[in-house]
């Protein structure tokens, strides 16, 4: 069992290529659940989609199981926003005979992993020039993504017939962007309080998510480097000294490490 516990740790946490390729995988499974989840939340419930489901609620349930019994604190992992998403999107999966298919939208939580994937930014950071250039963009552009998708399948369900499958999900999407981007054509609205509220929710926090994404864009580009004096971890890409305290850095190019 040690030997198990050890192997798991190390496929985790670990700095091997087995390692770095087994944490990649995992993202190209995430990625390809909620891409899923998405194209099935307006679908009627079938047989086969309820296999699916389960499948797919005991592979995320055995990732979140092996999580929490590598971790060293149980109760910081616990605590963590994605580890309360699995839980979530696991529940509403292999419950899913025995609940209203009207919860399908909170599968779309499972995207909340592909924001606090920590192992996986570290071997990009590592690994990657492009994704330390711009990893505020890619972090910004893959919030406002997840934001969007898992109102959209909010407000699907709140206020549109389900009865009418893609159409209305594109309906709520429409919506959704609509309001984000507080264009406001008013061709669909919402009438209710509730309806009303969640619209407000979605131009406050949409209007922030998609100003922090344009402010990555195009503000000057920096790149994260911790400084060994100092702790400054964003500078310029051609730094040689940290603009903070003057100690000499070593930022890796395309070229080479800086001098």
């Amino acid at each position: 069992m040690e030997d198990l516990h050890r192997t798991v740790r190390l496929l985790y946490t670990g700095h091997s290529q087995r390692a770095r390729r087994f944490r990649y995988g995992l993202i190209v499974f995430d990625a390809l659940t909620i891409v899923y989840f998405i194209a099935t939340a307006a679908m009627p419930y079938t047989p086969i989609t309820s296999a699916l489901n389960t499948g797919l609620g005991l592979l995320i349930l055995l990732d979140l199981a092996a999580r929490l019994w590598i971790s060293d604190n149980l109760r910081r992992e616990l605590a963590r926003i994605y580890t309360l998403a699995d839980f979530v999107v696991v529940l509403s999966l292999l419950l899913a005979p025995f609940i209203t298919e009207s919860f399908a939208f909170l599968r779309v939580l499972r995207g909340l992993r592909l924001i606090h994937a920590y192992h996986l930014l570290r071997d990009l950071r590592r690994e990657s020039l492009y994704f330390r250039r711009h990893e505020d963009a890619i972090l910004a552009a893959v919030n406002l993504f997840v934001f969007i998708f898992v109102t959209t399948s909010l407000v699907f369900m709140l206020a549109f017939d389900d009865s009418r499958g893609i159409a209305a999900y594109v309906d709520a999407l429409y919506f959704t962007v609509a309001t984000l981007t507080t264009t406001g054509f008013g061709d669909i609205t919402m009438t209710t309080t509730g309806g009303k509220l969640l619209s407000v929710f979605i131009m406050v926090v949409g209007v922030a998510l998609f100003v922090q994404l344009a402010r990555a864009i195009f503000q000057p580009s920096k790149i994260k480097h911790k400084c060994p004096e100092c702790g400054l971890n964003r500078h310029e890409t051609d730094a040689i000294h940290c603009k903070h305290c003057g100690e000499t850095l070593k930022i890796e190019t395309e070229g080479g490490t800086g001098t």
